[in-house]
């Protein structure tokens, strides 16, 4: 989800609320403590040089039961953090602390935020020797007679 997409949600939100893409909600006194832009610039097992760019909102889960964000008081955030750091409309990249702290990207379904799992991958297949994954094809499905072909694969 882009920080536009965001906005556009909190201009006409009730409320802000956060939940896990397993359904467990962020407890409604959270906290944003930081709005930021977190640039990573690395090199791929690949040996490309990459660069990637995300908009961060880290949210934090304090003591204080009577705190609750409203839409507009973020809104205010994200637009002091766009003039103050030059935030560009960036994906937006969450983090949040479960066990450790965790690093999620952004949905919605209609009426709350969902902190969607990331996962990791290779970005150089190609280069670092992770085979191509093979056409698996269920004999008993071939129809009999000329089903195979060179270069179908099948055989």
């Amino acid at each position: 989800m882009k920080l536009s997409q965001v906005k556009n949600i909190l201009q006409t939100a009730d409320a802000v609320d956060f939940q896990l893409d397993n359904g467990v909600k962020v407890p409604e006194h959270f906290h944003v403590t930081e709005v930021g832009v977190v640039t990573k610039n690395f090199i791929d097992c690949g040996g490309t040089v990459r660069t990637e760019k995300v908009a961060n909102f880290q949210l934090w889960k304090a003591n204080d039961f009577e705190h609750r964000l409203k839409p507009q008081k973020l809104l205010n955030i994200i637009a002091l953090s766009e003039k103050a750091l030059g935030m560009e409309d960036l994906d937006i990249e969450v983090e949040y602390q479960v066990e450790t702290i965790g690093k999620y990207d952004l949905g919605f379904n209609g009426k709350t935020f969902v902190l969607q799992s990331k996962t990791t991958n290779c970005l150089s297949p190609d280069k670092c020797g992770i085979p191509k994954e093979k056409i698996r094809i269920n004999l008993k499905e071939m129809q009999s007679g000329n089903a195979c072909t060179p270069g179908s694969g099948c055989c």
